[in-house]
C-alpha cells in the first residue's frame, strides 16, 4: 500500500543528540523538528543541545549536564507545531572544539584535542550514541574532526556516530546545490532591493546595498537577480588585476603586525579605484540611456580586503581603533560598512565623467533575514534534510557523512573525506562558478559593457 508508514529499523542507537552551530538560517526548526520526530517515533530519545557546543566544550570530569540548561529533551510536546516557525528551537553559538586541530598530526596531540575530548566525555555522560550537527563549513569541519578523533581510539572504545546536516545561508560549500534558508533569505532581500529600486527611480539616485556573503556571493547574486539590481559584485568577481598587497597594521596600536620571525605580515587588498571605475562604467551606460537611478548590490566579503586607508574612511575613529586583524590580516566584515564610502567614490567618478552630481546612498542589510519565517520550499528542504539524518543513522547505519538533497528531493550521503581537505582539516569552499549558473544569469540581466 502506498500509504504505508516507514518500518522501524532495529538499531543499536538509543539516544541521539542534535546541535546547531554558527549563524541562524530560516527553516532551522524544520531540520531540527523533522529529525527529532523521526527518531522519537522510532522509540529513540532525542537531546537538543542548547547553544551549539557551548555546554559540551566546557564539560569537566565530574560535571553533570543539566536538563533545560545544557539540553532539552525533544519530545512530542516540545516539537508540536514548531517545524514551520522562525528562529532556532535549541539556539546556536560559535563555540568550536576543533579549532586547535589544523593538520592530521593534531588528532593525536593531547593539547589540541582536549576540547574535543571534553565534548566526547559530555556526550558519554548522557549515553549519547550518535550526534547530528547542523551548521556551515566550520561546523562540517568540526564534525569531521570529531569522527577522525574517535578513529584514533583503541579498539573496543565507545564511538559516537556523527552525521552532519548542511546549514549555510551563504550556500557556500561543497556537497550541496542549495540548502535550507537560502531561498527565504533571497526572497526577503530581493523585496528590499526592489523597494530601493522604486525609491531610486522616484528620486533619481543610486543605492549601493551591502549584502551577506563573506567568501561566496550566492546570496547577493540571488537577491540581486530577483530584486532587479543594476549590478551585483562578489568577491569572486575580483580578477587578478584588481588584487594587491599591503603590510598589516593593527588599528589599535598603529604598529605593523609581524610573524614569529619578525617579518611584516602582508594582507591581500582590493584595488578600490579599479572597482569604482567598473561600477562607474555601468552607471555611465545607464546614464547615457536616460536611466539616472539604480541599485548596486555588493557582497560583504569585499570589505575584508579593503586597503586600510579605505577602512578608515568607512568607520568612525572609535570603531576603527576597535578593529583587530586576525592571523591572516583580515578584519571582521560585519563591522565594515563600506557601501557609503563606495558610493561617494563612484559619485566623484561620475562627476568627472558626465559633469553632473549623482546621489549615491549606501546601506547594509541581510542579517535581519536569518530568523525570518521560512518559505514553503525551505520548509520542505529542511524537513527532508532532518529526515535524512534518521535514514542515515538507523536505516543505513552510516557514520561520518553529510546529508544533502539532490534531484527530486532525493537524499544523498557524502563522506566527510570527500568534503574535507584532509591535509588542512578544512571543508572545501564553493564560490560562484564564473560564467555559469547565477553568475552568468546576472551578467545577462545587467547592462552589457563592451570592452
Amino acid at each position: 500500500m502506498s500509504l504505508k508508514s516507514p518500518q522501524v529499523t532495529q538499531s543499536s542507537i538509543q539516544k541521539v543528540g542534535i546541535l546547531f552551530s554558527g549563524g541562524p538560517a530560516p527553516s532551522a526548526n524544520a531540520v531540527i523538528c523533522s529529525a527529532a520526530e523521526c527518531f522519537r517515533r522510532a522509540g529513540i530519545e532525542v537531546y537538543g543541545f542548547l547553544n551549539g557546543y557551548s555546554h559540551l566544550v566546557d564539560f569537566q570530569e565530574g560535571d553533570s549536564l543539566q536538563e533545560n540548561v545544557a539540553y532539552l529533551r525533544l519530545d512530542k510536546m516540545v516539537l508540536e507545531g514548531r517545524r514551520t516557525e522562525g528562529g532556532i528551537l535549541i539556539g546556536s553559538a560559535r563555540a568550536n572544539p576543533g579549532k586547535s586541530m589544523s593538520k592530521p598530526e593534531d588528532l593525536k596531540n593531547a593539547d589540541a584535542t582536549a576540547p574535543m575530548l571534553r565534548v566526547y566525555n559530555a556526550l558519554c555522560s548522557l549515553g549519547i550514541d550518535a550526534l547530528i550537527s547542523i551548521g556551515g563549513d566550520d561546523t562540517l569541519t568540526t564534525a569531521a574532526k570529531f569522527k577522525l578523533f574517535q578513529d584514533t581510539f583503541p579498539a573496543g572504545s565507545k564511538r559516537i556516530k556523527v552525521i552532519h546536516l548542511p546549514k549555510t545561508i551563504d550556500n557556500d560549500y561543497e556537497g550541496i546545490d542549495f540548502t535550507f534558508g537560502f531561498f527565504t533569505a533571497v526572497d526577503l532581500m530581493a523585496k528590499q532591493l526592489r523597494n530601493l529600486l522604486f525609491d531610486a527611480q522616484a528620486t533619481n539616485c543610486y543605492y549601493i546595498a551591502q549584502l551577506m556573503g563573506r567568501k561566496a556571493a550566492w546570496l547577493s547574486y540571488g537577491a540581486a537577480i530577483a530584486g532587479e539590481s543594476s549590478m551585483v559584485i562578489g568577491l569572486e568577481d575580483i580578477s587578478d588585476d584588481l588584487w594587491s598587497e599591503e603590510k598589516t597594521v593593527n588599528p589599535k596600536t598603529g604598529e605593523v603586525v609581524v610573524d614569529e620571525n619578525g617579518v611584516a605580515r602582508k594582507r591581500r587588498i582590493v584595488l578600490f579605484d579599479k572597482l569604482v571605475s567598473r561600477i562607474a562604467d555601468t552607471v555611465e551606460k545607464r546614464y547615457n540611456d536616460g536611466k539616472k537611478y539604480g541599485v548596486i548590490a555588493c557582497a560583504e566579503g569585499i570589505g575584508e580586503y579593503l586597503p586600510l586607508e579605505e577602512i578608515r574612511c568607512c568607520v568612525s575613529d572609535d570603531e576603527y581603533r576597535s578593529l583587530e586583524p586576525d592571523t591572516f590580516g583580515h578584519f571582521p566584515v560585519s563591522q565594515l560598512k563600506f557601501s557609503s564610502r563606495l558610493g561617494r567614490l563612484v559619485s566623484a567618478e561620475m562627476q568627472k565623467r558626465v559633469g553632473k552630481k549623482i546621489k549615491f546612498v549606501g546601506l547594509q542589510f541581510g542579517y535581519e533575514v536569518r530568523c525570518q519565517p521560512p518559505c514553503a520550499f525551505d520548509i520542505i528542504l529542511g524537513s527532508q534534510l532532518g529526515t535524512g539524518a534518521y535514514v542515515a543513522l538507523t536505516e543505513k547505519s552510516l557514520n561520518g557523512i553529510m546529508v544533502s538533497v539532490g534531484k527530486e528531493m532525493k537524499l544523498e550521503f557524502a563522506k566527510f573525506e570527500d568534503l574535507i581537505n584532509m591535509d588542512r582539516l578544512r571543508a572545501y569552499q564553493r564560490p560562484l562558478r564564473m560564467g555559469q549558473g547565477l553568475h552568468q544569469l546576472a551578467r545577462y540581466m545587467e547592462e552589457w559593457i563592451q570592452e
